[in-house]
């Protein structure tokens, strides 16, 4: 996957703006009442498709486009300028770097849900499945790196990559520290050891750290 470059968010935003401008010159109103009705309808329907797909999931973007629609009928006129205002403020947040890529706050929100499931099942003393979960996730948050940043997740013959040969790679392309790199290697040990039965490898303890490790790692390194 190639990473989505928040400037090209931003170029496109401004090309949805600019649209709302051009039509404006041509209206009397600032609602575009007074020009066609497919003109401005088309324009309703762009709008919030785009805020759809490029506010994060959850975000206020969505529920004031969504609170807006259902205000009206979804096909009226009076949408048009707060949708034109969500878009100015989506396109403000990601100029100043405060949002990231969708695609990478999703895989946030997703390995999140599974260390959570992770978390819990340590607190049930179920230390062996946590350290899978766990280990699971940060083996897919490395594929989910490597694709982020040009890396081929599979070998010549077609087989997957081992996680510690991307670790290695990615590392190299500086996607993320040395430091980052030994504590991965640290981490895959402790989850090959719980994925092949060598229990007493490891506490529940280290599980806990390994969790949270884990947890901080991906939120610092987005993919």
């Amino acid at each position: 996957m190639t990473p989505v470059d928040s400037a090209a968010i931003v170029a496109e935003l401004d090309s949805f703006i600019a649209l709302f401008a051009e039509k404006r010159k041509r209206a009397q109103y600032n609602d575009l009442s007074d020009l066609p009705a497919p003109e401005w309808m088309e324009l309703i329907t762009l709008y919030h498709a785009a805020i759809d797909r490029l506010a994060p999931p959850g975000s206020q973007y969505r529920e004031h486009a969504s609170a807006i629609i259902g205000r009206y009928t979804p096909a009226h006129p009076a949408n048009i300028e707060a949708l034109v205002g969500i878009l100015r403020a989506l396109r403000a947040d990601y100029e100043a770097g405060r949002l990231r890529a969708v695609h990478e706050l999703v895989h946030a929100d997703t390995f999140a849900d599974f260390l959570e499931m992770a978390g819990y099942l340590l607190s049930e003393n179920y230390k062996d499945a946590a350290a899978v979960i766990a280990g699971s996730v940060l083996e897919g948050h490395l594929r989910n790196l490597a694709q982020k940043y040009g890396i081929t997740v599979s070998r010549d013959n077609g087989r997957p990559k081992k996680a510690d040969t991307l670790n290695a790679e990615l590392s190299s392309t500086e996607a993320y520290s040395k430091a980052d790199q030994k504590s991965v290697t640290a981490w895959l040990d402790l989850r090959n050891k719980a994925a092949h039965g060598q229990y007493d490898g490891y506490t529940a303890s280290q599980v806990g750290l390994l969790v949270q490790s884990i947890q901080d790692f991906v939120m610092r390194n987005p993919a």
